[in-house]
């Protein structure tokens, strides 16, 4: 069962709404669940507010349908998406007692985005890997603005992977002696050593045009290509294709992922210093874990990120100026080439998850009967076998903390669609447990150490969110669109498949009260958004579990319906800190 596609005001009302859910009015238990509708109340304000259900969730993550309506004293009235982002304000501002004037221009910057994407986009080309990449028209249904992106200048319909944006590199001649970098690989600085031929005693720098517009005429900039210190090659060489994060592009064989002054809903996409050191630092420390990974699940792979390459173009201080030095640092992650098996497929698992197909990664496109619903369980029993262990198993036997969540995953599949393998990607989200690697740690500068550790109640909370919340939960939502009533049966599987984990491994006492069923982090986009902060200051909300074998029981005995199911409420508990995640 497949649905149209949104308009742009449905697509931003229903976001918000998302957010106001799992943030706001259902911590607060202000929302209910009657006549095929969701009722929400914004406490503070005293609205009530209503929107039709296509099929209610069990984590309370629901599907919605046509306008968001407000009740007044003559009846309903339907509300645009306007009205919701001024009401949702207001609610924040009573909560929080803060002001945040940047709120309505952000959601307003990322209805812009979706309706220019749905206006119309080039077709595909035949590389179903890149349609994957960018097929993501609306963005986190759990940001309160997905699709923002705010810069000063430049057009980001021509650097936007939802426009299917390829262009080449803006190339730099860059004296030798102002080039900072590292590397792990000798072959990955040979691939950005390959990219343009450049004058004897000088290295080749490749920016981001995007990123070029943004600071290419700062003074210091200026001056050094005055002097000859860096020669402008100018717009060469082959394109690159925007990847769903904008930054990252793909080409020549790999991932380069470069600075964006640009603020794509939370953050400003921006390789800080120690993000540069640290992606080259975790690649070597990694070495031993993901060999012991790669032998045990050999239907898994980490995407390494073996080099970095900057400006280091001295300031007054005689330093290098720490602006240029971020904003042209760029990260080369290993390609696909070495990591696929011959005939299998890579899918951005955020295109195969999507509420609504909008690729040929879409579930509804990879199953060979998506009107069988028992097909469609082994696709998501295979997977999950695919996923969980790796993830698990970097936790609890290696202390390292990976970020699996969707825009992190590319799913490998078949010919026949069916999952075969999985690759995890972008370091910059994984994390090492202090208690489990002090002594590397403690021999690290202290700028490099501190962002790339989490303790280890942290960083179950991570491993937890990402895997399971942001991941699991929203493939399997995208799985029980198309059969509703299996949506119990999809959490059995996921119960099962961590059951017989932690048969195999001990039972450790994490993975025990996740299979009890203690409430799951939700990741609060819309407070972190409000109160602008960091998303490594993000803090969490506390989900109800599907995995409750109560939970569980009663699915099996009720099935699911589009209007009748659980209606679970988030538990209240105070905010604990959160990375950056999606």
């Amino acid at each position: 069962m497949t649905h149209q596609l949104p308009t742009a005001d449905h697509a931003v009302v229903h976001t918000l709404l998302n957010c106001l859910l799992r943030e706001v009015s259902a911590p607060e238990h202000q929302t209910a669940v009657t006549d095929g509708r969701l009722l929400i109340r914004l406490p503070r304000r005293g609205v009530l507010l209503r929107v039709a259900l296509r099929r209610t969730s069990l984590l309370g993550a629901h599907r919605f349908t046509g306008p968001v309506e407000e009740e007044h004293a003559d009846g309903w009235h339907e509300l645009d998406w306007r009205e919701l982002a001024r009401h949702v304000q207001d609610e924040l501002e009573l909560r929080t007692g803060t002001v945040n004037e940047e709120f309505l221009g952000q959601v307003a910057s990322s209805h812009t985005a979706v309706a220019a994407a749905l206006a119309g986009r080039p077709e595909p080309g035949p590389n179903r890997y890149l349609e994957s990449e960018q097929a993501l028209l609306f963005g986190h249904r759990f940001h309160p603005a997905p699709k923002s992106r705010s810069a000063e200048r430049g057009d980001w319909r021509d650097y936007a992977p939802e426009h299917r944006a390829e262009f080449p590199l803006r190339h730099l001649a860059v004296r030798q002696e102002l080039i900072a970098e590292s590397s792990a690989d000798p072959a990955a600085t040979a691939l950005l050593d390959g990219l343009a031929t450049v004058p004897d005693g000088y290295r080749l720098l490749p920016a981001h045009p995007w990123q070029y517009q943004l600071i290419g005429d700062q003074p210091l900039l200026r001056g050094a290509i005055e002097r000859g210190d860096i020669i402008d090659l100018g717009p060469a060489g082959t394109p690159f294709a925007a990847t769903a994060s904008v930054r990252t592009l793909y080409g020549a064989g790999a991932f380069l992922k470069f600075s964006l002054n640009v603020r794509i809903t939370n953050c400003l996409r921006k390789n800080a210093a120690y993000e540069l050191t640290g992606a080259v630092t975790l690649t070597r420390l990694l070495a031993p874990v993901l060999a012991d990974l790669a032998e045990r699940f050999p239907d898994a792979a980490v995407l390494r990120e073996p080099a970095f390459r900057t400006l280091a173009l001295p300031g007054a201080d005689g330093r290098p100026d720490r602006a240029l030095y971020e904003g042209f640092g760029l990260i080369v992650r290993e390609g696909l080439g070495d990591a696929l098996r011959p005939g299998v497929t890579p899918l951005l698992a955020a295109a195969v998850a999507d509420e609504y197909p909008t690729s040929s990664a879409h579930i509804s496109r990879l199953l060979s009967d998506p009107t069988d619903p028992g097909r469609a369980l082994d696709w998501w029993t295979a997977y999950l076998r695919l996923l969980l262990p790796p993830v698990l198993a970097a936790y609890f036997d290696h202390g390292v903390v990976l970020e699996p969540h969707l825009q992190n995953v590319l799913i490998g599949v078949d010919a026949s669609g069916h999952p075969a393998q999985v690759l995890f990607r972008d370091l910059e989200g994984t994390k090492l447990v202090p208690d489990r690697h002090a002594d590397l740690l403690a021999a690290l500068p202290p700028e490099v150490a501190g962002p790339m550790a989490y303790d280890a109640e942290r960083g179950w909370d991570r491993v937890v969110y990402c895997l399971l919340v942001n991941h699991v939960a929203e493939l399997l939502a995208a799985v029980a669109d198309l059969h509703p009533s299996t949506e119990g049966a999809l959490w059995e599987a996921v119960h099962r498949v961590l059951e017989e984990y932690a048969a195999a491994h001990g039972r450790p006492p994490r993975l025990r009260a996740l299979l009890a069923g203690v409430p799951l982090p939700g990741k609060a986009n819309l407070l972190t958004r409000w109160e602008r902060k960091a998303d490594r200051a993000a803090g969490y909300v506390r989900l109800a579990s599907p995995l409750a074998r109560s939970v569980l029981a009663e699915a099996a005995l009720t099935g699911a319906s589009t209007t009748t199911a659980r209606v679970p409420h988030p538990v209240q508990a105070p905010p604990v800190a959160a990375g950056r995640t999606r």
